[in-house]
């Protein structure tokens, strides 16, 4: 019988004390149109998120501000109370105006306020892994006194582990001189490798790389779709395009953690059998060479 560590991509040490299975998932998408206001079909995403932990999926991305506060009220709805080994990871430094636009709220005291919110509505005690939205050039905030009111908030035990989401490799250096850094989420897929630097030096100090939109958005997933390769491999392989571009990550390095969104039950179960789609070396280099230019990281992160 294949256990659900091989078949979850084997397992990662997400900080000192947290070990979780390499294929995971993004909750954003059980929100409504656009990640703002209720899902179209609640109970639906309420079975997505059973159904996730019944594959043997341990780690769940969400945010107060999908929604806002929706995804973190349906994981609650869904999952609470929580089984042991489950892993929720929150990103904090935004928030949504009345008209859904994602605007950012990353002053010290804004991010401890931020953190209260998603314990109170996901009804935990601490958060295992907490994201900082990283925005650079806000006159008078600063990525070291950001870094130190998680920090504070870790020592109050609120706090488990501290990621960072949307930086540079030089950010990432920088924060690293003031606290011990858990995960890095950035944008990075099998056609944008905008953050390939960042994830090399993540894998050298043993830092997880959880990549956002790990199958592409727009343009330029339509794009490797219509340029053949994808589809071929998967033709040869009895896969889908999707588990092909997830099959890559997994291979790129063993640092990297997925946690492709769905909101269909469906769905969840073909991204989360990607990681047993094995790809040659032939099929490793066509991908390699799918690279989209000029993209820049996604705002909705």
């Amino acid at each position: 019988m294949t256990s659900s560590s091989t078949v979850l991509g084997g397992e990662f040490a997400l900080g000192a004390d947290v070990t979780v299975h390499r294929v995971g998932f993004g909750a954003m998408q059980l929100a409504g149109p656009g990640v703002f206001g209720p899902p179209t079909d609640r109970d639906r995403s309420i079975r997505v998120l059973r159904r996730a932990v019944e594959l043997g999926i341990d780690h769940i991305d969400t945010s107060d501000f999908y929604g806002p506060w929706v995804v973190n009220e349906l994981i609650a709805e869904a999952l609470h109370p929580y089984g042991d080994n489950l892993v929720l990871a929150t990103k904090i430094g935004a928030y949504r105006d009345h008209q859904g636009a994602w605007l950012p709220l990353s002053h010290p005291d804004a991010l401890r306020a931020q953190v209260h919110d998603n314990l109170r509505r996901l009804r935990v005690e601490a958060l295992d892994l907490v994201y900082l939205r990283y925005i650079a050039d806000q006159p008078g905030i600063e990525l070291a006194d950001q870094l130190g009111a998680l920090v504070e908030l870790r020592e109050q035990g609120l706090v488990r582990n501290i990621g960072l989401s949307n930086v540079s490799a030089e950010q990432f250096e920088q924060a690293r001189q003031h606290t011990e850094i858990a995960a890095v989420q950035n944008l990075y897929n099998v056609v944008n490798r905008s953050s390939a630097d960042l994830l090399d030096r993540t894998a050298r100090v043993g830092v997880a790389f959880v990549p956002f939109f790990p199958l592409g958005s727009g343009f330029s997933a339509s794009r490797a779709r219509e340029d053949g390769v994808l589809r071929s491999i998967a033709e040869r392989l009895g896969a889908t395009p999707a588990q092909v571009s997830l099959a890559w990550l997994l291979r790129r390095s063993p640092n990297v953690l997925l946690i492709p969104g769905t909101s269909s039950v469906a769905h969840l179960e073909e991204n989360t059998a990607a990681a047993v789609v094995e790809l040659t070396a032939d099929d490793v280099a066509a991908l390699d060479a799918l690279v989209a230019e000029g993209e820049s990281l996604e705002a909705a992160h």
